[in-house]
């Protein structure tokens, strides 16, 4: 139910100007803030002009206007008898909540409201307080009216050549930093272009390295299976030669000349061992290596490594190889063979007394080998040393057996062919510990 305010009855333009400012009170008395009241005021002498201003009809005989307040919300509704110029007012919308017009033939309603601030809601009995109190008021006359719409106006200027100033000060602030923004990026730019060429050339001075330790690799991939090959046919023939000046059935030797054709045989068998190594890693770098995939079983290859590897331990060494059961791996018998047998030969060429055992187990989709002995172990530091050509331990073997520093990268060349790893994990005193990790599958390879 609306609760009514005030009403006001308009018969001459002048009565407009009282209009406005009676908007304006009931705005204020209501709780609107002071650009609503402006509004809702502005929006009404609009309404008063156009009902009061003759633009190709005759005027109005009158209007009658009503302030109430429903829910909240101010209603301000203008009834005017006769012709109006109604068709111009929607443009007015902007400035209320909502604005409603129905023009008939011979009258003409306007409807508007605002809604009031949350904060300045009244009961019934604030409502009747201010109805009594605009209707004790006078209303001011039209050029105090008219003075109060200059300062109003004026005020809005002031603030309109403030925001005015403001914008102008922001667009120079902004066309400062937009200046150094592009001064900055031309100068990343230029930064970005002089990093490109140098990792330009970078790139090139790398391609041209990497070029260089290809054909440098290559080279001494070619020459060391071309001494070794060359090399292999002449020591045989000395193992040969000694061989047969110690043989029982040829002529005598002194005891002196014996020893010394046994030490021109141990010599010759160390450089036949260091060139057969060589030629192995020479084939292994050069990718002529390839693996011929095939199931193999396990525990027969264990079973072999155990007859062929056992007459190498001394007594004091027990060979361990445990028999892994049925197990099937795809895989080259002949290289994993290899693998097995090197790293089985260097725990027992570091163990004095003891064991070297060796085991294998299934994990997820891999097989694990480890071969593992309790000789003088290996520092950490040297973990990954002992894979590197040509590089062996300070301080040699307790057991005496000699060593090349081939060994271990050949195998892990190896097992890398076969798709898996070699790790190492050892101690100083503790022993070592050589892992194999082979996919049970290999490479998919039929």
């Amino acid at each position: 139910m609306t609760t009514r305010l005030l009403q006001l009855v308009l018969r001459t333009e002048s009565d407009v100007f009282v209009a406005r400012q009676r908007a304006r009170e009931v705005a204020a008395a209501v709780g609107l803030e002071r650009q609503d009241q402006v509004r809702l005021a502005t929006a009404l002498s609009e309404v008063g002009r156009t009902l009061f201003t003759d633009r190709g009809g005759p005027p109005a005989t009158g209007a009658e206007v009503w302030f109430g307040v429903d829910d909240g919300t101010l209603h301000v509704e203008v009834v005017a008898i006769g012709p109006t110029q109604a068709q111009q007012l929607p443009s007015l919308g902007r400035l209320v909540d909502s604005l409603t017009i129905d023009d008939g033939p011979t009258t003409t309603v306007v409807r508007m409201s605002r809604r009031i601030p949350v904060g300045a809601q009244l009961d019934q009995a604030g409502l009747d307080r201010i109805r009594a109190e605009l209707a004790a008021s006078a209303p001011r006359t039209p050029l105090d009216e008219m003075a109060e719409q200059n300062e109003q106006l004026l005020s809005a200027l002031e603030e309109t050549r403030a925001h005015r100033d403001e914008l102008a000060r922001l667009n120079a602030e902004l066309e400062e930093t937009n200046r150094g923004v592009m001064a900055l990026y031309n100068q990343l730019s230029d930064e970005l272009e002089e990093t490109n060429r140098g990792v330009v050339a970078l790139y090139a001075e790398l391609d041209e390295r990497s070029a260089q330790l290809r054909a440098a690799s290559e080279a001494k991939t070619r020459f060391l299976a071309n001494v070794s090959h060359e090399l292999r046919a002449p020591v045989t023939a000395v193992i040969g030669l000694a061989r047969l000046l110690d043989d029982p059935e040829s002529d005598p030797l002194t005891e002196d000349q014996s020893r010394q054709v046994g030490l021109i045989r141990g010599s010759a068998a160390d450089l036949l061992r260091l060139v057969n190594d060589l030629l192995d890693l020479a084939k292994a770098e050069s990718g002529t290596i390839q693996p011929e995939w095939s199931d193999v079983d396990l525990g027969a290859v264990f079973s072999q490594l155990r007859g062929t590897v056992r007459a190498l331990a001394v007594p004091s060494v027990e060979l361990v190889v445990v028999d892994p059961g049925p197990a099937t791996i795809r895989s080259d018998e002949v290289l994993l063979a290899q693998v097995l047998r090197n790293l089985l030969h260097n725990g027992l060429k570091f163990t004095v007394d003891g064991e070297v055992r060796m085991t294998a187990s299934r994990v997820d989709e891999d097989w694990l080998i480890q071969v593992t002995d309790t000789g003088v172990g290996i520092a950490p530091e040297l973990h990954d040393r002992i894979f590197e050509e040509f590089y062996q331990v300070p301080g040699r073997s307790p057991t005496g057996a000699p060593g090349t520093g081939l060994g271990l990268p050949y195998a892990r060349r190896l097992v890398t062919l076969l798709g898996g790893t070699l790790t190492v994990a050892s101690e100083p005193g503790a022993g070592s510990t050589f892992t194999v990790r082979l996919p049970a599958g290999g490479d998919g390879t039929p």
